[in-house]
């Protein structure tokens, strides 16, 4: 039996770069590019510097001045995608970054969609994202 965030079908885009799409139990779609994947990664590194920087994830880094805007930045291709058992995949990028996986629970918990992003904005007493959590310390 499917759970909503069991996938029905992962479709990875490696050739085109644009993205992997996802569809889930529930028979709801998502599309993730490559960039806010790797913005979203759920390593213990990038969780934390997201945390010091109060992203969401696959929200990119704030402009400091003099940086090129997000769109316009590099960003490291993704080179292969590795199934962790059951419950998750790993992303192997080309800058050696491959630390993070990232559960099925977590990409739809993330899940970039407008329906989604509305849902969670309209959640009562939702600020941040349920996962992962980091408490900011000053």
């Amino acid at each position: 039996m499917l759970r909503d965030f069991d996938p029905k079908s992962v479709q990875v885009n490696l050739s085109t770069g644009s993205g992997i799409v996802i569809e889930w139990g529930d028979g709801h779609r998502s599309l993730y590019s490559f960039r806010f994947l790797r913005d979203a990664c759920p390593c213990a590194n990038c969780v934390a510097l997201r945390a010091m920087e109060d992203r969401w994830p696959g929200e990119p880094k704030q402009l400091k001045e003099g940086e090129l805007l997000p769109i316009l930045r590099p960003v490291s291709k993704l080179e292969r995608v590795e199934p962790v058992r059951n419950y998750a995949i790993r992303l192997h990028w080309e800058d050696g970054h491959a630390e993070g996986n990232y559960s099925w629970e977590f990409l739809r918990d993330i899940c970039p969609c407008a329906e989604c992003r509305v849902q969670k904005d309209s959640a009562p007493g939702t600020t941040r994202p349920s996962f992962p959590t980091t408490k900011r310390i000053a």
